[in-house]
């Protein structure tokens, strides 16, 4: 799940925090590094268990109604399709989730007031609609539902937002592409695969874990060498006139470039221009896409860059 994008991310605040704590301790910022990444883990497998939490709230609801029907003797037909959604079921009984669940005491049951309004958001949206409207309804179309669901209500509600702060300041600023992970989730799952289907992986593969420690330490180690390259290539513009977020990303765009061959200069480049415009100020997208191509187009004269 957590992939070169989050990665970089997540350097880049490191770094800055490195710095403003006076950069004294490089082992124990690569550990908050870690840290860090494994509390975004922690974001995505939290924001699966919304859906089935949402569900049980629903059921509480539908179980209170009926009880006054039946002492109103009040003959009512409630549907219990959304409640018996088959994907939902799947995913509460998901074994690695259990498991993050009891290790971690995390429950969205916390926020019932929240759960009240997410429902209510659900019922009144078309896509609840026309499933509970549907003729009938099957496992591809239960998992559907939630992905239209997670896309078009969960992940536009701010709500959400106050209640990960508290939880959690590591969560801050993941929740944006820790939802894209969980979409494609929901996309992968297969009934056939019951309680046993896999979650996305924290890491892709042990490279990628590598990959972190060795972008973070190669451009903390080799900051006034990385930094020099940058100053020399800065035109109509004063070096210490630059934002300290923009140096930080140019560092850290020059550290991969300079590290990780199997990684295109171009490809690097475009990842921390987008890392730029999400962290530091509306220009900060084009100084830094100028000014590292610039740095690449001279070390590449000067024989110290050798790949495309």
């Amino acid at each position: 799940m957590i992939n070169r994008t989050l990665i970089r991310l997540k350097i880049v605040q490191l770094m800055y925090s490195f710095y403003q704590n006076g950069g004294k301790n490089i082992d124990t910022a690569e550990k908050e590094l870690l840290f860090s990444l494994s509390k975004a883990y922690d974001l995505y497998q939290f924001m699966l268990m919304l859906m089935p939490e949402v569900t049980h709230y629903a059921f509480e609801q539908i179980e209170q109604r009926e009880q006054i029907n039946r002492f109103a003797h009040k003959d009512e037909n409630i549907s219990h399709r959304f409640v018996d959604n088959s994907f939902v079921e799947q995913l509460d009984v998901n074994k690695q989730l259990l498991e993050f669940r009891e290790n971690k005491k995390l429950t969205w049951r916390n926020y019932n007031d929240y759960l009240k309004k997410l429902y209510a958001d659900i019922q009144e949206s078309d896509y609840y609609k026309e499933y509970m409207a549907a003729e009938s309804v099957d496992y591809a179309l239960d998992r559907e539902l939630w992905r239209k669901i997670y896309k078009n209500i969960i992940m536009k509600d701010e709500r959400i937002d106050e209640i990960l702060e508290e939880l959690s300041l590591y969560w801050n600023d993941d929740r944006d592409i820790v939802d894209t992970f969980v979409l494609k989730t929901i996309k992968r799952f297969e009934q056939k695969k019951g309680a046993k289907q896999e979650l996305l992986p924290e890491f892709k593969d042990e490279e990628d874990r590598e990959y972190a420690i060795r972008l973070f330490r190669a451009a903390i180690l080799n900051d006034e060498l990385y930094r020099s390259y940058i100053i020399q290539s800065v035109r109509n513009w004063e070096f210490n006139r630059l934002a300290f977020m923009d140096v930080i990303i140019m560092q850290l765009a020059v550290a991969e470039i300079m590290t990780c061959p199997g990684i295109p200069t171009s490809v690097t480049i475009n990842e921390f221009v987008e890392v730029a415009k999400y962290y530091s100020t509306s220009k900060s997208g084009s100084y830094v896409n100028g000014i590292v191509d610039h740095v690449v187009t001279r070390l590449k004269e000067e024989g110290k860059i050798m790949k495309d």
